[in-house]
């Protein structure tokens, strides 16, 4: 076995010291000031509201992530989101932290939201709001008000699930002022807390704009929008009675059947996850086999006398470059595709032919350079790179997931790849129409399609991978991951270029220490960018993962998917070119 992967082990216990960074959120401080109210935190109203013992999968974390310093940051851009296991029911979960700005909402937190809502509109997820925000952050309110992707889309996604029959149940257990009092309205049932607040306008704003006096409790307390308006539905003593309440509503809707989630603790996988630091390498000019990584994955099986994973490999000899199979995980039935970071080797068509004269394109006798006859067919073999795409396995890969599609079972896109193969051969080779008909059938797709990104997810190959554009369920990546339009030291060659040319058409003179300078400056600015946390940050990826957890990560994944998702649509491409 390989030696351990301390790098990665290093870069995964710092990326979990600065996720425990973030869940402090506001600070020490503004925690206290929460318990003062006589109210919980956001994660500490989560921990409450969840099954005990049970695993919440927090998605978004690194939203807002070294953003806004300007005004003092806004980490995971004060909210909290993920999915928990609710009276045995899995729900999305979405929680306002008060300590952070009092819970305003910040461009990102609007994005973080819309994604919940987008993952749990999938797989018909009942969501569950807890509410404590001051509303729109103003000095950002253009970036927070008014687009498809703002603050208003969260609404709008609040009246179009409930239209589709998705349950939504909210507490305001804190403020809920201005537009932000329209969601938990919108939403089926509405709890609401003593000393809680819910209006379009404080008494501060009334005054000045009308000219009345009003208290908080007549304006928008508890107890008059249970008595006098008539808005709300419970009316709790404190926040342990509104979660106490929000659990046995819980209870009360009819339960989903999802009986391999139950059983999965029960199975094992080939390997043991810790196994994966050990195969795992993502060192320049280093290789490994993709298939020993699914092993630490899949569900073991016995086979006669031989325990084996349980992956039924597709294609197992064409193709080679992506790894594709049926498999289980958690005894859940899903497909995998995944890249395979070793060299691999095709098998081309035979030259030459056993009768008959062949064309000077296939062979010909070295002494006369003319058509031999009855010559004996000659197979080659063609190295393919680790990592790369080509146009057999992209076809292999389109083909197996229309397949899945045909099963009706959830696709598992495990990233490692620099992207498609380039060059005069590649392109003859119809390289374009091989991917264009992978990704083609991958967009196309109605089942869950959840993605982990083990190393790098470059250019087209992130897209034909199913990329963020291409409506995945769940995305994890590993802290080590890289994802951008292509590699550093490519991107940062081609605009060094760039930069100079521009500084010589301006009359400056461009020295060796000045060119190193330019370089350096663009490769540490590229580098920045395509580090995982730079996208998690911006909400492309959902959830930075442990490698050695990556099981369990699906396995609550698949599990959330198929408690609800509505498997009886038709699976259809647009035009394919064969």
């Amino acid at each position: 076995m390989s030696t351990p992967n301390n790098a990665l082990r290093e870069l995964t216990a710092d990326t979990l010291k600065i996720e425990g960074e973030i869940k402090i959120g506001g600070g020490k401080k503004a925690i206290e000031r929460q318990h003062e109210k006589g109210r919980l935190t956001a994660r500490e109203r989560v921990e409450k509201l969840i099954d005990p013992g049970t695993f919440f999968q927090e998605l978004g974390l690194w939203c807002a992530y070294e953003m806004y310093k300007e005004y003092g940051g806004a980490p995971a851009a004060g909210v909290v989101t993920g999915v928990g296991v609710v009276q045995g029911r899995r729900c999305m979960i979405i929680a306002n932290d008060a300590t952070v700005k009092a819970g305003a909402f910040f461009p990102m937190t609007c994005k973080k939201i819309i994604r919940a809502q987008t993952i749990a509109q999938m797989a018909r997820l009942p969501l569950i709001y807890l509410v404590d925000s001051a509303g729109v952050f103003l000095p950002l309110q253009e970036d927070v008000f008014p687009d498809t992707d703002d603050f208003g889309r969260i609404f709008r996604n609040n009246a179009v699930m409930s239209a589709e029959g998705i349950p939504q149940i909210a507490a305001i257990m804190g403020y809920c002022v201005a537009g932000g009092g329209y969601l938990p309205v919108l939403c089926d049932t509405l709890l609401m807390t003593e000393g809680s607040g819910l209006y379009l306008a404080g008494p501060a704003l009334v005054k000045a704009a009308i000219g009345q006096e009003v208290t908080d409790e007549e304006l928008g307390g508890a107890s008059m929008h249970a008595s006098i308006s008539g808005t709300i539905d419970f009316k709790e003593k404190d926040d342990p009675s509104c979660i106490e309440r929000l659990r046995s509503l819980v209870a009360k809707y009819q339960h989903a059947h999802d009986a391999p989630a139950d059983n999965a603790r029960h199975l094992a996988p080939y390997r043991l996850a810790e196994d994966l630091l050990s195969v795992f390498t993502d060192k320049p000019g280093t290789q490994y086999d993709v298939k020993d990584i699914l092993g630490c994955i899949v569900d073991v099986c016995v086979i006669g006398e031989n325990l084996q994973p349980d992956f039924d490999e597709y294609k197992l000899d064409y193709g080679q470059s992506i790894v594709c199979g049926y498999a289980s995980i958690g005894g859940h039935a899903c497909g995998i595709v995944a890249n395979q970071k070793k060299l691999t080797q095709r098998q081309m068509p035979s030259v030459g032919r056993t009768s008959g004269p062949t064309s000077l394109a296939s062979t010909s006798s070295p002494a006369s350079g003319s058509p031999t006859v009855g010559s004996e067919s000659r197979s080659t073999k063609q190295v393919q790179m680790p990592g790369v795409i080509y146009d057999d396995s992209a076809d292999k890969a389109a083909r197996f997931i229309m397949d899945c599609n045909q099963r009706k079972i959830p696709i598992v896109f495990l990233h490692d790849t620099t992207g498609f193969m380039v060059g005069r051969d590649s392109e003859q080779g119809g390289i374009i129409r091989a991917g264009a008909k992978m990704v083609n059938a991958m967009a196309n797709c109605v089942v869950p399609k959840i993605v982990v990104i083990l190393g790098g997810s470059y250019g087209a190959g992130n897209y034909a991978m199913c990329g963020r554009a291409f409506d995945q369920f769940m995305s994890f990546a590993w802290p080590n991951a890289k994802c951008a339009v292509m590699g550093a030291n490519q991107a940062t060659g081609v605009l060094t270029t760039i930069e100079e040319a521009s500084r010589k058409r301006k009359g400056e003179e461009i020295d060796a220490e000045t060119r190193k300078q330019i370089y350096s400056a663009i490769h540490a600015g590229y580098t920045e960018q395509a580090d995982v946390r730079h996208g998690a940050a911006r909400g492309w990826v959902d959830r930075i993962i442990e490698p050695q957890k990556t099981r369990e990560e699906l396995i609550a994944a698949l599990g959330a998917a198929n408690q609800g998702w509505d498997y009886s649509r038709s699976f259809k491409t647009g035009v394919l070119q064969t």
